[in-house]
């Protein structure tokens, strides 16, 4: 004959408090003993000593030997959104008829919707008049001395020329020519040093033109 269990109806609450927590300690230790923790494609956790199916991402593993315990919920699929196609905009509504798209256009340039002509520059602050000045009279200073340089250059080069034409005509002209000699005495040049001379006249006249 069986032996009668008791029910656990007639069990005191004591001894029902006493069998749940050693239930929930047997449930904590084993759940500590487990050195895997994941959770599957379905969502489930599972706790197991033994690694998880080959495949499973990274991210589902919740616990392994050498991983921090961490706790994941498993994402949620994302949603699909389907968007108009790009070759089909979407045109703003006319908000008089708003079966209609609208046709005003709304001015780009600020400008424009001022009652500006486009392009127009804004006109210039009191600083940038003054830069301005300041700006055009350095130019017109720098262009002047510009200017005197290539004067004076070329009353200097108008000078030389004339002086090498009247060489060049007194020794072309046959007429004897005379020097002074470093010993200051006056000497006549002679046929040798006057074709000399004569050659280098021709040539400083050759630029002179």
């Amino acid at each position: 004959m069986l032996p009668v269990m008791p029910s656990l109806a007639s069990s005191s609450p004591a001894l029902l408090l006493r069998r749940a927590a050693a239930v929930a300690l047997l449930f904590a230790a084993g759940l500590a003993q487990a050195q895997f923790v994941w959770v599957d494609p379905k969502g489930v956790r599972h706790y197991s000593d033994q690694p998880p199916p080959p495949g499973t991402p990274p991210a589902r593993i919740l616990k392994a030997p050498g991983l921090p315990a961490i706790s994941v919920q498993p994402a949620a699929p994302a949603l699909a959104v389907r968007s108009a196609p790009p070759s089909t905009p979407l045109a703003p509504a006319n908000p008089i008829n708003p079966a209609s798209p609208a046709t005003a256009s709304t001015p780009a340039d600020p400008a424009a919707a001022a009652g500006a002509k486009p392009g127009a520059k804004a006109p210039q602050t009191l600083a940038e008049k003054d830069a301005d000045f300041r700006k055009r009279l350095k130019e017109g200073q720098e262009n002047e001395l510009k200017a005197q340089e290539q004067a004076r250059i070329a009353a200097q080069k108008t000078e030389h020329c004339g002086e090498v034409r009247r060489a060049k005509q007194m020794l072309d002209s046959g007429i004897r020519i005379a020097d002074v000699g470093a010993d200051g005495q006056k000497r006549y040049l002679n046929d040798a040093e006057r074709a000399q001379r004569s050659a280098r006249a021709n040539a400083m006249a050759a630029e002179c033109r």
